[in-house]
């Protein structure tokens, strides 16, 4: 690997997060200005920004022929946002679920989760599916627009994202433009960076996508996530993740599956395993969100043990280690069905919880 590519692989890195804050600001006072509420703002115009790098690593994935690539980074920041992310905020300070993520927009990620493995059976994600996914983004967008102004627009100044002041509109639309434009850059360079590092380890595109990709792009939720629950905006935390969610398989597997010529190809491994556990983490987020909407710190760190444990597994699988049978037999006999127990009483209190 050529000291000029490793050079440009962090550069690129670090202008994702730029570009998306400057997206990010630009979007959120053009939305604000036009009466849009906080909530409808955090879940949308913010997401969609801190989703940006992913859309711009992602097509340009697509570009350079690396669908797979874009596959895992679309998985892998959906799993990392949840377990690392939300796991992190978490541990800083709990966090605070608004009551209409539990209601609407935790079901549709889950929705758009199964949509998605549905489509992917297969083998790859074609044009029409993606023009699928991408309709559905717009009704998601269009909705809730009606929902934020029917339940009495902007006037929800707890979850208000700063703003930082009311520049005019000329001053916002050049934040939108430089974000762009540092995006574009940014992931032009942390995909080739990327790829090489692949091709020199002997890694799989997928495995770096899921892995360094990831981690990559989803800096700017990490910051806002974490810097909000600091703050005490801890509804946003939690706001700014399921959105993401929602816009990176709508918005960016969907304009992926788009532009990509032949589609976004998607491996037996990405199909039988990582879509999976995105799935799963998806419907765990519902009891564990709805039980006192609230994200406990001991939560926080629960997240935080499965990223571990997920990422531990996919190092080990991609070097073939010796340990991977163990390990394997550990989560599959032990880890995993013990969760499925816990979320299961925790449905079944939720689900009593009206009737006592």
């Amino acid at each position: 690997m050529s000291l000029s590519t490793l050079i440009f692989f962090i550069i690129g890195i670090g202008l994702l997060p730029l570009g998306a804050d400057l997206l990010v600001r630009g979007a959120s006072r053009i939305a604000t200005r036009f009466g849009i509420s906080p909530l409808v703002v955090g879940l949308t115009v913010v997401a969609f920004g801190t989703s940006a790098p992913e859309l711009a690593v992602s097509v340009q994935s697509a570009f350079a022929g690396s669908t797979s690539l874009a596959l895992g980074n679309v998985v892998g920041s959906n799993i990392l946002n949840v377990l690392l992310i939300l796991g992190l905020s978490a541990v800083v300070a709990p966090l605070v679920v608004h009551r209409q993520l539990v209601r609407i927009d935790v079901p549709l990620v889950i929705v758009a989760s199964l949509a998605t493995w549905a489509l992917a059976s297969d083998g790859h994600i074609g044009r029409l599916d993606g023009i699928l996914l991408f309709a559905s983004a717009v009704a998601y967008v269009g909705f809730s627009i009606h929902l934020s102004r029917r339940n009495g627009g902007g006037n929800n100044a707890e979850t208000a994202p700063e703003t930082e002041g009311p520049p005019g509109l000329g001053e916002n639309l050049a934040l939108l433009a430089g974000g762009l434009v540092l995006l574009v850059f940014g992931a032009r360079w942390l995909v080739a960076g990327a790829v090489e590092i692949a091709h020199l380890l002997g890694l799989s595109d997928l495995v770096i996508g899921l892995t360094v990709v990831a981690v990559g792009t989803s800096l700017p939720e990490l910051a806002t996530s974490v810097v909000a629950g600091m703050r005490g905006e801890r509804d946003i935390a939690v706001g700014n993740v399921v959105g993401s969610n929602l816009f990176n398989l709508l918005v960016v597997l969907g304009l992926t599956s788009i532009v990509a010529p032949h589609g976004v190809e998607v491996s037996p491994a990405a199909f039988s395993f990582d879509i999976p556990v995105m799935t799963a983490v998806a419907v765990a987020c519902l009891p564990i969100f709805a039980r006192g909407h609230l994200i406990g710190r001991w939560e926080g760190w629960l997240f935080l043990g499965y990223y571990i444990a997920y990422t531990t597994f996919l190092v080990l699988d991609a070097t073939g280690h010796h340990a991977l049978p163990l390990f394997r037999s550990a989560m599959l006999h032990f880890v995993l069905p013990l969760t499925a127990v816990t979320l299961v009483v925790l449905s079944w209190r939720i689900l009593r919880r009206p009737r006592e």
